[in-house]
């Protein structure tokens, strides 16, 4: 009887690990896509100082964040099901906050390098940047190649791939790391830095807004540390990778990606 007893009492016993165990199983094996539906919004973690991509602007009398990666964000929560809840803090922060799961993915203007791959998963890229020097319109003339540079300070964007540009391809160039692009501009307004690196179509909104500014006649070759732009979400992220990847292919094959870019840097020209 006692012998009876115990096998009852252990075959429960595993039947109780063992739906545990199922429990624990299901738990840990629910996906990026299922924790953002449960949810019901996608948070994206962004720097909006980077117009065309991300810019603070005035709608309807209230700032407002827009730009061509806030565009592409509510294409990814279109296609999930779900609303964007913007997070917006500093461009060094952004990886931090999707790496501490604050966010679920940076959209952010961010250059999908080897370097950064290691950490995180990419989507494929949407757009292909390159460097540009932003300097005063009544310095162009001083600076006709890299070497120019030498001895001069310019400014770089903390965390960015800017930054390494400016250490590792302008030789004698001193680096002012910044934290927001905006301040990076006013440097060069106000004459502290001689010049700030800056991706071409956020040098160019820029300069659309600050006829005193121009960029320089100097090319900056493209490296790996310049790959495109990209969604970064958490490691393993493979089911959210491929809905965000769907989402890029059919905005790329149809060229509306290219002129959701274009709108926005038309608008952002204009913007207050």
């Amino acid at each position: 009887m006692k012998i009876k007893k115990f096998i009852i009492a252990a075959t429960m016993l595993t039947a109780v690990f063992a739906l545990a165990a199922c429990s624990n199983g299901s738990s840990s094996s629910k996906s990026e896509v299922d924790t953002i539906k449960s949810n019901g919004k996608l948070v994206v973690a962004l720097s909006p100082d980077y117009p065309p991509f991300e810019y603070k602007t005035m709608v309807d009398g209230k700032d407002k964040i827009v730009g061509a990666d806030i565009d592409l964000a509510n294409k990814i929560a279109d296609k999930l099901g779900v609303k964007v809840e913007l997070s917006p803090m500093s461009f060094d922060n952004i990886l931090a906050a999707v790496s501490s799961g604050k966010a679920d993915v940076a959209i952010s203007a961010v250059s999908a390098n080897p370097e950064r791959k290691k950490t995180f998963d990419f989507s494929n890229g949407y757009y292909t940047p390159y460097n540009e020097i932003v300097i005063k319109k009544t310095e162009l003339s001083k600076y006709s190649s890299l070497a120019d540079f030498k001895g001069k300070t310019l400014a770089g964007q903390k965390g960015s791939t800017q930054e390494i540009a400016i250490k590792d391809q302008i030789a004698g160039a001193s680096l002012v790391s910044l934290t927001d692009s905006g301040d990076e501009i006013t440097e060069v307004l106000t004459g502290k830095v001689d010049g700030t690196v800056l991706e071409d179509m956020i040098a160019k909104s820029y300069v659309a807004v600050n006829p005193e500014l121009a960029i320089a006649n100097v090319k900056i070759p493209v490296t790996e540390a310049e790959a495109d732009m990209a969604v970064a979400m958490k490691k393993g992220s493979k089911d959210l990778q491929k809905e965000i990847n769907a989402v890029i292919k059919e905005l790329k094959d149809s060229g509306e990606m290219e002129k959701i870019i274009e709108k926005n840097y038309t608008e952002s020209k204009s913007a207050e």
